[in-house]
């Protein structure tokens, strides 16, 4: 597998290496040992998937406290992923990396904990799997608007079907007090 590192430092896009015939392909989508070999050592502890159509628009997520660190691909359809350093106090706060991540290209994309991440879907539908090291706490998760103009994130929609919660999240500046910190690294 190839591991790319972002303009995030912390935030990867991995490469699965793909082995494929005339009856399809198989690839390794998880491998705790050799995923380690590359800095991502987390433990996984929930898996998830979602389905959604076009223009359709989840994010942009966290939980504070129970951060969770993902790693996210996409299993059938495309969709534009990204990641938002929201660690206060980070060289990169605010700053945000994008990536077209599909089913046919394969790329993964790993979030560490401290990163609100949101996606929009590209194609007629898209089945967007994750894994996260931390489980689901409701009472913990922070929802970031989207079009947050201090992040400037160049989403290639401009009118998306949002949530109820998503169309009313906050601007990032008005979810300081509550975002974590950041520790001076990875």
């Amino acid at each position: 597998m190839n591991v790319t590192q972002t303009a995030l430092p912390d935030v990867l896009l991995i490469e699965p290496r793909v082995f494929g015939d005339s009856r399809g392909f198989l690839f390794e989508s998880w491998s705790a040992e050799r995923y380690a070999q590359h800095g991502i050592g987390a433990r996984f502890v929930q898996d998830n998937i979602s389905l959604s159509r076009r223009g359709t628009l989840r994010g942009l997520h966290l939980q504070q406290p129970h951060a969770q660190a993902k790693l996210v691909h996409v299993l059938e359809g495309e969709v534009f992923d990204v990641a938002v350093d929201v660690r206060v106090g980070s060289p990169s706060f605010g700053r945000w990396v994008g990536a077209n991540l599909s089913g046919t290209n394969k790329l993964q994309m790993y979030i560490p904990e401290g990163f609100a991440h949101g996606f929009c879907v590209l194609s007629e539908r898209a089945l967007f799997a994750y894994k996260c090291n931390e489980t689901y706490h409701p009472e913990s998760e922070l929802s970031v608007a989207w079009n947050d103009p201090a992040l400037g994130i160049e989403w290639p929609l401009s009118s998306p079907e949002l949530s109820s919660k998503d169309a009313v999240a906050p601007r990032l500046a008005e979810l300081t007090a509550r975002l974590p910190r950041y520790q001076g690294g990875p």
